[in-house]
């Protein structure tokens, strides 16, 4: 995938070397769908993944310290800048061409270490990356690419940038109105409609990232 020195997002928050100090725990199985969709996509056996992941560790959540050390830019942010901003020129467009309204609002992307405050609640590293449709933005502790490298066997750019991918079409499915529709359902309290339909959501982000893959190959970022 080439992605240096091309156009960058200025959507990305850097929030690492940020620390929040109570508890949480982290950790679900829509982590493990997503986990189990790049093993898929890159020709990895998904049994691998479910014998590699283990119990979700409790990490702090809460007041925010400095840590000192992390440097402002490097490869990670730009490469998730890049990869965000081509998620935003492939969203606007699909947008104005297919859904009625025409207008794509970018998602902002969140990087983090070790846990951070959302307008979801407090999380930790061991959820993965995730999306918040209550302040509608992405969160990545940029550790996780290691895990999909080294425990999850999905090395490379384009596994990471498809990561980048699903977690940006939840945003869609939200803006969409699909997510409220899922939510509706949760709200019902029948544990096996609520657990269908959470993974139609979850297939259905991984068909959206293979949307954006689709673009963006067509037109030679990947």
């Amino acid at each position: 995938m080439r992605w240096r020195g091309r156009e960058r997002s200025s959507n990305v928050e850097d929030r690492r070397g940020r620390r929040p100090t109570k508890m949480a725990v982290g950790g679900g199985g829509l982590g493990l769908l997503l986990l189990i969709g790049v093993a898929m996509f890159m020709g990895a056996d998904p049994k691998a993944i479910l014998q590699l992941i283990g119990e979700p560790q409790q990490q702090p959540v809460g007041e925010v310290q400095a840590i000192p050390g992390q440097a402002p830019d490097d490869d990670v942010r730009e490469f998730i800048e890049v990869v965000l901003r081509d998620t935003e020129e492939v969203w606007t467009r699909m947008f104005l061409e297919q859904v009625r309204g025409g207008e794509y609002q970018q998602p902002r992307l969140i990087l983090f270490s070790g846990a951070v405050q959302t307008g979801c609640g407090p999380a930790d590293s061991a959820v993965g990356p995730f999306y918040c449709p209550a302040d509608q933005r992405v969160y990545i502790d940029p550790s996780f690419f290691e895990d999909l490298k080294r425990r999850h066997q999905a090395p490379g750019d384009f596994a990471q940038a498809y990561v980048i991918a699903h977690e940006v079409a939840h945003h869609v499915q939200n803006l969409l109105g699909i997510s409220d529709s899922v939510s509706k359902v949760r709200q019902g309290g029948n544990k096996i409609e609520t657990n269908r339909a959470s993974v139609r959501l979850e297939l259905q982000a991984d068909f959206l990232a293979g949307v954006w893959a689709h673009h963006a190959h067509k037109e030679s970022a990947l």
